[in-house]
């Protein structure tokens, strides 16, 4: 069932286009990430749909509805540049922000008392934020964004100065919120966490969106159809035997009688086709497909995407001088 859904946004900043026609759909209850490189358009992106700014043209949707300004109290949002007033107690930061949300001053209170009691934090209560560390004020701001039970979640880089036992704190808060039905859309340079946390992405590449689907899908999409073959035997058989069908990526030794060898398949060849090849020669010990991770997913789409621009740049200028 759809949460939100981004229709052919466009947004222009004195003669620079951040979002280029950009659609992409996010489903309930799921985490959706969104991806690309340090001003490909994302923070443009996610201010429109927080309604901090608005398009030039296109439109979002929530929940199957034009977004109206009264559905930001179903929304929380933690942009990645913190928002916290320095000489304020963090208490009464927190209830501020909570009653800004719509929240009675007691329900506020009662939810304030769980995260900090969940986060082991009670005695943060009565400091300033100018006397927290950058991880401290981080958490403060991530009980802050999720303290009203958005519906919808926008976390722009979330893991930003968390230690790692804090970042697996966040993580698991995620995906707890995730299990009880809310929308997170994750916005993060950390691929680890992508892999580890998101059902999907979008990657967005010079305003444009250049991946859109499914995890599953996605990495699908980028399969190299490379198998790591162990087995033992002689390496220079092995390689002889792929000939003209199959490319030998890489190989190593594990001793004296076992190898690793990472082949791609040629043509239309199957993998039992590689197996006919190289079994006469060798004795095969485990065959596993290398599955691209989103780290070399991420690299190798932001790359083909910046030299089919470059192609089409000179195509374009070829063109205009004859």
């Amino acid at each position: 069932m759809e949460m939100l859904r981004v229709e052919h946004i466009v947004k222009q900043y004195a003669g620079h286009r951040a979002l280029d026609d950009i659609s992409i759909t996010t489903q309930k209850g799921e985490i959706f990430g969104l991806l690309g490189p340090n001003g490909a358009g994302k923070t443009s992106l996610i201010r429109i749909i927080n309604q901090i700014t608005g398009p030039d043209s296109g439109k979002v949707f929530l929940e199957g509805r034009e977004i109206e300004r009264s559905d930001i109290e179903y929304i929380g949002y933690l942009p990645e540049e913190r928002g916290l007033y320095k000489k304020m107690k963090v208490r009464d930061q927190v209830m501020y922000f909570a009653r800004l949300k719509g929240l009675s001053k007691s329900d506020a209170k009662r939810k304030l008392d769980e995260w900090f009691e969940k986060f082991e934090i009670t005695s943060w209560y009565d400091k300033k934020v100018e006397e927290l560390s950058k991880g401290m004020a981080q958490k403060i701001q991530f009980i802050i964004t999720v303290l009203h039970q958005p519906k919808l979640l926008i976390l722009d880089e979330p893991f930003s100065g968390f230690d790692p036992i804090n970042t697996e704190l966040i993580k698991k808060e995620i995906l707890e919120m995730k299990k009880n039905g809310t929308s997170i859309m994750l916005s993060t340079h950390n691929m680890n966490s992508v892999e580890e946390i998101c059902d999907s992405i979008a990657l967005i590449d010079n305003a444009k969106v250049i991946v859109n689907g499914s995890l599953k899908d996605v990495k699908k999409q980028f399969r190299s159809h490379t198998y790591a073959v162990q087995f033992r035997g002689m390496m220079f058989g092995f390689a002889n035997a792929l000939f003209a069908d199959f490319s030998l990526v890489h190989s190593e030794q594990i001793d004296d009688d076992t190898a690793v060898a990472h082949v791609k398949l040629l043509k239309e060849n199957s993998l039992n086709d590689l197996l006919r090849t190289v079994m006469p020669v060798v004795e095969i010990e485990s065959v596993n497909e290398i599955i691209p991770s989103m780290h070399d997913i991420f690299i190798q789409a932001v790359t083909d995407n910046e030299k089919s621009r470059r192609d089409l740049f000179l195509n374009e200028k070829g063109g205009s001088n004859e």
